[in-house]
């Protein structure tokens, strides 16, 4: 098990590396995340819901994501509450305090993947969540050592020295930890040590006097790897140069903002989330991305100047995609009378699309393809859908997806302006993300293949793993053998 220091040590990250490491080497191997909390999250293979940092692990692993890679999954709603994932399927919204005790009977489907994976794979790698040594979240913990004690596993401890303050990270939070739990970690990573190793070695070796565990590697920061993140929002700066400039609203409960990974990576896009209290750039193009509470984001934007700001950016030309939570708050109305995702109720939607929609108990899960069509271009697209509201109106019989299973996804206005899809993902394919650049402006507009660059993350990250890491002393913690013979990546 990895184990962090704190959140973002690189506990995804290094569980990635290792089992596209384990599956050069020709183990089968699956990633575990006990319990997760984000709001990027991906359909699985049986039609369930889990964090988007293990469906990347997945494919580290060659493997179709699945619901037992991350049995509890909370999708927060409000800085209090969330709702609860488990095994894929939402059960309920619960207040933070009422899912401290919850967590007992969470245990019980976290217990049962487990067993699982064990009995059908030769390794599980398995991530924790935030920090071990949390003392206020230490009763009842299913994510870190609370697992690790129930199932008998070992633990490595992982830190990142970029952010300063690593040995004081590693140190204080061995200390923390109880007898039997600092027995349990067998070893360090250092994360994103940029430098001569030759001036840290010093720190290594008193380290391992200070604790007794020995450093098994340090891992060095790995420049322009861009890989699915699991929740924090990527704060890049806008491209000097390039030829189209998209902006989207840093919602409070922005969900899955994957979705513009390859906008972030385009050369010749400029791509910015703009927060709170910024002021509003022009743009070529609009996106209103995904919202866990699409009513309550729909306020802040309205609060933050955002309404004013779409509608004189469409007089002047401008391209508006609402994806998702954009798509409803596209609409004219916002109907949640169960209170799904807050106080039971409706809004007033923005209106620039002649749909409405309501929220309905049952989440719509899906992995889809199809074809995307704007105007005489017509490229095939895939991704997935997440989300309960159900959209009714005029402007969906202009759709600009249609799906091989014979659905129609999507609005769009009558003059062409303003496109809304329920399609995540939908940058990922090159071919679609194309032609959407040039639908908003970008002409002979070439497309970055999202899941090619991912393939060349992982690559570099088990390069990492190999060439820094004790390779002897992970596959005895793995119970691995040192003579099997490696497989050709």
């Amino acid at each position: 098990m990895v184990q962090g220091t704190t959140s973002d040590a690189g506990k995804s990250t290094l569980v990635a590396g290792l089992c596209r490491w384990l599956r050069r080497r020709g183990v089968a191997v699956a990633p575990f995340k006990p319990q997760n909390m984000a709001l990027n999250s991906a359909v699985t293979v049986d039609g369930g819901e889990i964090g988007r940092a293990q469906a990347l692990q997945a494919q580290a692993a060659g493997l179709p994501a699945h619901t037992d890679f991350n049995p509890v999954l909370l999708k927060p709603n409000s800085d209090t509450g969330a709702q609860v994932i488990i095994h894929g399927r939402a059960v309920a919204n619960m207040h933070a305090v009422a899912y401290h005790d919850y967590k007992r009977i969470a245990l019980e489907a976290v217990l049962a993947s487990h067993r699982r994976l064990c009995a059908q794979y030769r390794a599980v790698v398995v991530e924790g969540a935030g920090s071990p040594a949390e003392i206020n979240l230490r009763a009842n913990d299913i994510a870190n050592m609370g697992y690790a004690e129930a199932v008998d596993c070992d633990v490595i401890l992982v830190a990142d020295i970029d952010r300063g303050g690593v040995f004081a990270h590693l140190v204080g939070t061995l200390a923390l930890l109880s007898p039997s739990e600092q027995a349990r970690v067998r070893g360090f990573v250092i994360n994103r040590f940029r430098g001569d190793l030759s001036l840290l070695q010093p720190g290594l070796d008193w380290l391992e006097r200070e604790t007794g565990k020995p450093v098994l590697g340090v891992l060095p920061y790995l420049h322009g790897l861009d890989l699915d993140a699991e929740d924090a929002l990527p704060r890049d700066p806008g491209r000097a140069g390039a030829r189209l400039r998209v902006i989207a609203p840093a919602l409070p409960r922005i969900s899955n903002h994957t979705d513009f990974d390859a906008l972030r990576l385009h050369p010749d896009v400029a791509f910015e989330f703009i927060g709170p209290q910024q002021a509003i750039p022009g743009a070529d193009l609009i996106v209103l991305p995904g919202s866990k509470s699409v009513r309550a984001d729909l306020a802040w934007l309205r609060a933050n100047g955002w309404q004013a700001a779409i509608q004189r950016h469409l007089r002047l030309g401008g391209k508006l995609l609402g994806i998702c939570g954009g798509l409803q708050m596209l609409g004219r109305r916002i109907a949640d009378p169960l209170g799904l995702e807050g106080a039971a109720g409706s809004s007033e939607g923005l209106g620039l699309l002649d749909l409405e929609t309501t929220l309905e108990a049952q989440k719509q899960l899906r992995n889809v393809d199809g074809e995307l069509r704007l105007g005489d271009h017509v490229a095939p697209v895939r991704g997935y859908e997440i989300h309960c509201g159900v959209s009714r109106g005029a402007a969906l019989r202009q759709a600009p997806v249609q799906l091989s299973d014979g659905r129609a996804d999507g609005a769009c206005s009558a003059d062409g302006q303003v496109i809304a899809t329920y399609l995540h993902g939908l940058f990922d394919h090159p071919a679609a993300c194309a032609a959407l650049l040039r639908w908003a402006g970008l002409e002979h507009a070439v497309a970055p293949d999202r899941d090619a660059l991912r393939e060349q993350a992982l690559e570099r990250l088990a390069d990492a793993v190999e060439t820094h890491l004790d390779l002897a002393a992970l596959e005895r913690l793995l119970g691995l053998t040192v003579t099997e013979p490696p497989c050709a990546p």
